[in-house]
């Protein structure tokens, strides 16, 4: 069996300020940081355990991992295991890069987020010019606010041909065609952000190879889907019983507008576009993409 998980543990603390996340400058407790280590601690030792079954991890933590030692010794040690086939988290990158010397960089990447407003420009390219010269596979992208074109344009010229950086469409903000088309010129993947994605019916590979993993070890489709129903648990992690509930699923919600629910949606091609990095958002042919920015969404099929 071929799995992928997206795990969230009960970190909710970052290191920087952003004003559309609830989880800016949140400090966690020492009794949540203990709790959050040992979670996922067990969680490593179980994909350890799964020499029999293809894993793929994506941390999706509520705040910032990479400044946590048990983050960056989790996503090394999952590296190093021949059962894993991409392991990936997401990272303001504001921690250093040198730990990423002891992993498997063909399993290991990271999925970047570049925040102008936090961070000096000038120290985070530096950061992924290191992750470059080092070999590791990232992407990188930025929130796509009118104020942050300029530097999202600065940073495509600066980002070396095979990187992709991508533009997430702004939680309530509606693009004219032209404010569109000026982000597509920088991600020619805009378009697929830019609306959600009408769900409701609709297959989705959620809860049958794809599944959300909470600290617990609770296992549900996604991370979207509201989990006040008891049904939408489908079992625990640990003790095996989330296999019986892996089955081709039908989304309820009405739409899907986050990158990490749609790519699952077989209707849009998009597990054609990442081949070999789903979970990190990094494209099978960063240069096609590049050649195409005037063009249609390459790869990506019709609604």
């Amino acid at each position: 069996m071929e799995l992928s998980i997206l795990y969230r543990g009960p970190l909710a603390s970052c290191d920087y300020d952003c004003a559309y996340c609830p989880f800016a400058k949140r400090r966690d407790s020492p009794e949540t940081l203990r709790a959050d280590r040992a979670a996922l601690a067990r969680f490593v030792a179980w994909v350890t355990a799964q020499t029999e079954d293809r894993i793929n991890v994506l941390f999706t933590p509520w705040g910032e991992g990479l400044v946590r030692s048990w983050y960056r010794r989790a996503l090394v040690d999952l590296s190093r295991l021949d059962q894993v086939g991409e392991v990936a988290i997401q990272t303001n990158l504001s921690s250093r890069t040198d730990w990423t010397g002891e992993a498997d960089l063909r399993s290991l990447a990271l999925w970047c987020t570049y925040h102008p407003d936090q961070v000096p420009y000038e120290r985070f390219i530096g950061r992924c010019a290191e992750l470059g010269e080092r070999g590791v596979r990232f992407s990188v992208g930025v929130v796509g606010l009118p104020e942050h074109l300029d530097a999202a344009r600065r940073l495509r010229a600066d980002l070396p041909d095979d990187v992709y950086l991508w533009a997430n469409a702004a939680e309530g903000y509606t693009y004219s065609d032209d404010e569109a088309e000026l982000w597509t010129e920088i991600d020619p993947l805009f378009p697929v952000s830019r609306f959600p994605h009408p769900s409701s019916g609709h297959a989705c590979r959620a809860g049958e190879t794809v599944v959300s993993v909470n600290g617990e070890g609770d296992v549900y489709r996604c991370h979207f889907v509201p989990r006040s129903d008891p049904a939408e648990r489908l079992g625990d992690l640990y003790d095996g019983s989330y296999r019986a509930g892996l089955q081709p699923r039908l989304c309820p919600l009405t739409q899907c507008d986050c990158h990490i629910g749609y790519v699952h949606m077989p209707e849009l091609g998009l597990y054609e576009t990442f081949a070999g990095g789903v979970l990190a958002r990094i494209p099978a042919d960063v240069s096609r993409l590049l050649a195409l920015r005037s063009a249609p969404a390459a790869g990506i099929r019709p609604r």
